[in-house]
């Protein structure tokens, strides 16, 4: 017989019981699994050590898990950051570092929960993250500047200069660093700091960057286009890709293939050397946020908006395990040609418009006009924006992008952006207060 008084108690322990079974059944998942699940939240970050054997990623989910690739079996979940963990990188010999939204950086062993140090690197999120010789690494965020960084840890080097996000950052043959930004920049930093940067502007603002054994740079631009820069600052010619900004890259081991994935779903195979798409990974068409070639170059893994890594073939562009669904439609195409619909195409990856398009980095915006601000449901607001007042109508969007989200909103997670030009601002609005309006 059960007393009352330790019947909650009881209670407690065998939903606790029960919750610990669920998570470790779907963490390790059949010893035959080709899709690694387990993250709670979008995949925003993949890496994979030299030896093929280990993978790490980080999601929106505020987690990182490390898998063992032969047989997707997740071994840990590691926690170490107050927020999104948006970058990870492979320092080799089993060791990893993750980067978050909470500007830290946390270094992993090659076994355990517990980091080997944590951070305090960037005062904004963190975006990526990149290896380098002899175990060094280097990050990007959003406070406008990269760093490198010891294998310990320990600061080299600060990069300055671009005028708001950084959202790529590689290391190149010849030493150095080049370094990608929301401010259409390409800044190619020489070894030697007493030396200024080259810098490249090109017509879109600029996320991901890769660098090949030969230094062309690849870097991935919000018009859905590569654009190729030669090792000493010459624009060399582009690939269109898409018509949706490209937010995920990477390159094989040998540097002759990039990979490139879009907001739609997709991921393009692309031969460096001609610029041909040779191969396309059609997804379930939700945005793709991270990529990674495997050691060998015979595989690639995605990650995204539908909270699993996907394994491909990286010769034939085959998935590895099922056939999953054709990619969804373009969510802007019912408007092409209007102005305000272009504006908004570097907002879709973050945000949707529709009913059912739900929360995903940002919170969704159907039904924001005369919404307060910070009451989407199920969105995880941070406490400075549930602090504010706003009621979201035209003036205060647009008010939003002229001034920019930290000027208008201090403690927001939206990255700095603006809308420079009056009539931009007007179609945005404009087009926000139609493919929004509650149906």
């Amino acid at each position: 017989m059960i007393r009352p008084d330790h019947a909650p108690r009881r209670f407690a322990r065998a939903m606790r019981g029960l919750a610990a079974l669920f998570l470790t059944l779907s963490l390790t998942g059949a010893p035959e699994a080709q899709e690694l699940r387990g993250h709670g939240g979008p995949v925003r970050a993949i890496a994979v050590d030299p030896a093929g054997e280990v993978a790490l990623t980080g999601s929106f989910d505020t987690s990182a898990i490390r898998w063992r690739l032969a047989s997707g079996v997740a071994e840990a979940v590691l926690r170490a950051h107050d927020g999104s963990v948006n970058a990870a990188v492979a320092l080799g010999e089993g060791r990893f570092a993750t980067g978050g939204e909470d500007g830290r950086i946390a270094i992993w062993p090659a076994a355990g929960r517990t980091p080997e140090r944590v951070i305090v690197a960037h005062e904004a999120p963190i975006v990526a993250l990149t290896a380098g010789p002899d175990g060094t690494f280097a990050s990007a965020a959003w406070d406008g500047t990269a760093a490198l960084w010891s294998p310990q840890g320990e600061e080299r080097r600060r990069l300055r200069g671009h005028q708001g996000n950084v959202n790529g950052v590689a290391f190149v043959p010849a030493g150095g660093l080049v370094t990608s930004g929301y401010d259409a920049t390409l800044r190619l930093w020489p070894q030697d700091p007493a030396r200024p940067p080259v810098v490249v502007t090109l017509p879109t603002p600029l996320n991901g960057v890769v660098v090949a054994p030969d230094g062309e740079i690849v870097v991935a631009g919000a018009d859905g286009k590569l654009h190729f820069v030669s090792a000493t600052g010459e624009v060399l010619g582009e690939r269109e890709v898409g018509p949706t900004p490209l937010i995920a890259l990477a390159l094989s081991p040998d540097g002759k293939r990039v990979a490139a994935g879009g907001i739609r779903g997709d991921v393009a195979i692309i031969e460096r050397s001609t610029r041909a798409v040779v191969a396309t990974l059609v997804g379930p068409g939700l945005p793709v946020w991270s990529l990674a070639f495997s050691p060998d170059g015979g595989e690639i893994f995605s990650g995204g908006g539908d909270r699993m890594v996907r394994r491909w073939d990286a010769r034939t562009g085959e998935h590895i395990g099922a056939v999953i669904p054709q990619a969804g439609e373009d969510p802007l195409a019912a408007f092409s040609g209007e102005r305000g619909a272009e504006v908004f195409r570097a907002c879709a990856a973050c945000h949707t418009l529709t009913p059912d398009g739900g929360n995903r980095a940002g919170p969704t915006l159907y039904g924001i006009f005369g919404r307060r601000i910070a009451s989407a449901p199920g969105y995880d607001y941070s406490p400075a924006l549930r602090a504010l007042s706003i009621v979201w109508s035209g003036q205060t969007i647009a008010r939003l992008f002229e001034i920019g989200p930290n000027a208008y909103l201090p403690g927001t997670k939206m990255p700095e952006q603006r809308v420079t030009s009056e009539a931009d601002r007007q179609a945005l609005v404009d087009f926000l207060r139609k493919a929004t309006a509650p149906r």
